[in-house]
């Protein structure tokens, strides 16, 4: 059987809400495009993309709306995303982290889509494509496609952030009141793939937003796998440097049985060395942006028995070794190092 891509309709509801705001009879252009009229009691089921693109291109030149994917994307939130891809982005230890797990779960929001991240110099692109040859319509869907990864960056960067340059694979040129709305980026169309440009310096930025995640609880009874995720993070601490952080060690301090708690943690698709992972790097990065401590030392109040294993998994939660991360610190800071950093 031929593939049919599809995509949730969650992505839908911000073009529908649009048109219904103007007065559009959108169930009748829903209808026409093949689609189900009754959308919003359907928005977290999958339908088909092609007839979805093609809604959106009708309803645009129907109703003369200038960058429409653009004022549908204002429109999106985190809401739209699949719970497992928020709860993923949520208890990420780092941006870096975060945009791995979006470029993991992006096939899941969109079957045909893929993301991947590209690294250059001073910055990476978080790049999005559709597969295939002779999409239509790509610049409403591309809107969709960079929006995400510039709020994914907002929860580590803060509200405002904004990238030095969004990218389009269509030929596509944003209204001048669009790049009103985002000064001093740089719009490219033609380009290989949709993508944004963050900054390398971001990638370890830890996140400050997870309440912005509103996770529902799980229908088993007692916590809910969230609630046992934060929990986890209050008490992983005290134990970093006792050696007692093994999963049925925490099993059994918890009260718990080693299954139950990673069934729990499954429920949201984490694991338990996510959860240690994000632990220790809280844990080290605070230490090494408020003292002087060795990174030796970091690393074995952190819970490593090994510096260089230490420095292979700091180094991929965020791209840079800890004497590099703590560096960046310095410099941003106007602070010179201490003597004692270097060792």
């Amino acid at each position: 059987m031929a593939d049919i891509p599809l995509t949730r309709g969650q992505f839908l509801l911000p073009f529908v809400s649009i048109l219904d705001d103007i007065g559009v009879q959108t169930e009748l252009l829903l209808e026409r495009s093949r689609l189900p009229s009754s959308l919003a009691e359907k928005s977290e089921l999958y339908l088909p993309l092609l007839p979805a693109l093609r809604f959106v291109e009708t309803a645009q030149r129907s109703q003369g709306i200038e960058d429409f994917g653009f004022l549908a994307a204002q429109r999106l939130h985190f809401s739209h995303m699949r719970e497992r891809t928020r709860a993923l982005i949520a208890h990420s230890p780092t941006l870096l982290v975060a945009l791995r797990h979006a470029c993991h779960e992006a096939s899941r929001e969109d079957t045909i889509l893929s993301m991947w991240i590209e690294h250059h110099a001073d910055h990476v692109r978080v790049c999005s494509r559709l597969a295939g040859p002779g999409h239509l319509h790509l610049r409403h869907a591309q809107w969709i496609q960079n929006i995400f990864s510039v709020y994914i960056t907002r929860q580590f960067a803060g509200p405002d952030w904004m990238p030095t340059a969004i990218a389009f694979e269509s030929s596509y040129a944003p209204s001048p009141e669009t790049r009103s709305c985002w000064p001093n980026v740089r719009f490219l169309s033609g380009e290989h793939a949709a993508w944004i440009s963050v900054p390398l310096t971001l990638l370890g930025l830890p996140n400050r937003t997870p309440a912005a995640f509103a996770p529902p609880r799980d229908n088993e009874g007692g916590p809910s796998a969230y609630d046992i995720v934060e929990l986890l993070k209050l008490m992983l601490p005290a134990y970093l440097d006792e050696g007692t952080t093994a999963l049925s060690d925490v099993a059994e301090i918890a009260g718990v049985s080693t299954r139950t708690l990673q069934r729990r943690l499954a429920l949201i698709g984490l694991s338990y060395s996510d959860i240690l992972d994000t632990v220790r790097y809280e844990h080290a990065s605070q230490l090494l942006r408020d003292t002087d401590c060795r990174v030796i030392d970091v690393a074995f109040s952190s819970g490593y028995t090994d510096p260089a294993h230490f420095s292979r998994a700091f180094r991929r939660m965020t791209g840079v070794t800890p004497r590099q991360f703590r560096e960046q610190l310095r410099r941003a800071e106007g602070v010179s190092p201490s003597p004692l950093t270097a060792q």
